[in-house]
């Protein structure tokens, strides 16, 4: 579990300083019982955090952990508010602001999300915000992630590959690429995935014909898979975006909680609903997007851009 967070975590960095422009941003993973770790950045500049342990409680993002909202000090080394066991490591980048959003999914910590900055400068709200949509987004991913871990792969919306065609893959590229092929929403991206899927089904001698991959070569936004039935190749001008549906605000709401994992009583408690309305919500969710459970609703909703 440990590694797959700190790869989302990776991912999250990236959007995050595409998003924020803040000039330093990274993250890590609880990595055992009240710690976690910092392995991903974006900006560092001596290393002198790379790898560093925090526990819950210590520092800025131990308290962010601790206290499981974000935390903003603006100038570090002298702020009263936070406990100071990590003061080489951090002014050993040059940091004076620095701001830590944790990554919570149900009730627990994950990791943690940082920005930074080398001056004095505040951080602003617009900012601020940005920060915790992506960390909104991360906790999103890691719990439909977890969901479906717990689940038949061949549940998600839209085909999976037979995980049995590619079992001369070495297990964790095999594990990767059919975690992948259940979360990723770009289209193109999607098929490409799957093109790489299909060659490596070649590769056993599978790719062609029925049960390469389920639907017969098909792949979520058309085209078909190389080797498919009739021989076609995916192109670019094949490859279509799946069609948009329109989701309630409170359908949209509802979908959100069922992603970070709450159950239907928790979701009415935090809507102010009965857990009937809840249900009468999802419904509604799963007929518009064409999902079979609350899982492949929230999957789906995803994939299709409305949620």
């Amino acid at each position: 579990m440990a590694h797959d967070d700190r790869v989302a975590i990776r991912d999250a960095v990236g959007r995050l300083h595409r998003e924020s422009g803040l000039p330093m941003v990274f993250g890590g993973a609880i990595t055992g019982r009240d710690r976690l770790q910092i392995t991903e950045f974006v900006g560092a500049k001596s290393g002198t955090m790379r790898g560093l342990r925090v526990q819950v409680g210590s520092g800025l993002g131990g308290k962010a952990m601790a206290m499981r909202r974000p935390v903003l000090v603006n100038d570090y080394a002298r702020a009263d508010a936070i406990t100071h066991d990590y003061d080489e490591a951090v002014t050993g980048e040059g940091i004076r602001t620095m701001v830590g959003v944790p990554v919570m999914v149900g009730r627990s910590v994950r990791g943690v999300l940082y920005g930074a900055l080398r001056g004095t400068v505040s951080i602003g709200d617009r900012v601020i915000d940005s920060m915790v949509t992506v960390g909104r987004v991360l906790e999103q991913d890691l719990a439909v992630r977890d969901a479906l871990e717990r689940r038949n792969p061949s549940s998600a919306i839209f085909p999976l590959p037979d995980e049995h065609a590619l079992e001369d893959a070495p297990p964790e590229i095999r594990r990767r690429l059919l975690d992948l092929a259940g979360r990723v929403d770009d289209p193109a991206v999607r098929d490409e995935l799957m093109d790489v899927v299909a060659q490596l089904e070649g590769a056993d001698g599978g790719a062609s014909g029925a049960g390469a991959v389920p639907g017969a070569g098909a792949v979520p936004g058309g085209g078909a898979v190389p080797g498919g039935d009739g021989g076609e190749t995916t192109t670019a001008a094949s490859r279509q975006a799946p069609p948009r549906v329109r989701l309630s605000p409170r359908e949209r709401e509802v979908l959100v909680q069922v992603a970070m994992g709450h159950t239907n009583a928790l979701i009415g408690e935090r809507l102010g609903v009965g857990a009937e309305t809840v249900k009468s919500y999802l419904r509604t969710a799963m007929r518009k997007v064409g999902a079979n459970n609350r899982i492949e609703a929230v999957v789906a909703a995803r994939r299709l851009g409305a949620l």
